[in-house]
């Protein structure tokens, strides 16, 4: 097993120190920082995404590995700038105006970051002014959505409203998703994707922004 390999699995079981010690060492093995991110630490959360969305792990460990991935990630930040390497696209996400869980936001940011995308978390209670200002501020290509309450899930048609307004409506990809979100309301509001989970939401935020 070379050193790649093993950064994929350790990072899996979340352990900090020891993907750390990894990714120093295959640093001082030559090998290229974007191979080290890609087929070492982003290779282990795809796994990880993969075996979330199965139900073959939780929260807890999808978090731990999110951690470990970050460790990792900062130790190669200097030399990724340094060889030019850049994000694959930017996204804003927060949850709407008048809900303050966060929870399910956080986990689709990790997921996000760990498909090579530059996040911007606008936090809870956001409303859609600032949701499409950021987005705008930031030249995001994808806003996400979340919401818990099904009494602030109609903030999301704001959104859409307000990027219509601002003139960003179709330069960015608005998904939604939350407990009580569907497919319907998805469709009735005019967004453009509904997710169900993280690991989705993930992989469809990076195929809208590399298309």
């Amino acid at each position: 097993m070379n050193v790649l390999q093993e950064l994929t699995q350790i990072l899996q079981r979340g352990r900090v120190p020891k993907v750390k010690e990894l990714v120093e060492q295959a640093i001082s093995e030559g090998i290229a920082p974007d191979s080290i991110l890609e087929d070492g630490l982003l290779k282990g959360m795809e796994i990880i995404g993969e075996k979330f969305k199965k139900n073959e792990v939780f929260i807890p460990e999808v978090m731990m590995a999110a951690r470990a991935m970050n460790a990792g990630v900062e130790l190669l930040r200097p030399l990724l700038v340094s060889t030019g390497v850049t994000n694959k696209g930017t996204a804003v996400i927060g949850t709407v105006k008048g809900d303050l869980h966060d929870i399910g936001k956080n986990i689709c940011k990790m997921m996000l970051e760990a498909k090579g995308l530059a996040v911007f978390d606008l936090g809870t209670d956001v409303t859609a002014d600032t949701f499409v200002e950021k987005a705008i501020e930031h030249q995001a290509t994808v806003i996400c959505c979340s919401a818990l309450l099904t009494t602030t899930m109609n903030e999301m048609k704001n959104v859409i409203i307000k990027a219509t307004e601002k003139g960003i409506r179709d330069k960015v990809t608005i998904m939604i998703g939350g407990a009580p979100v569907t497919q319907e309301f998805c469709d009735q509001i005019t967004a453009d994707y509904y997710t169900p989970d993280a690991a989705t939401c993930s992989e469809i935020a990076l195929k809208s922004c590399i298309k």
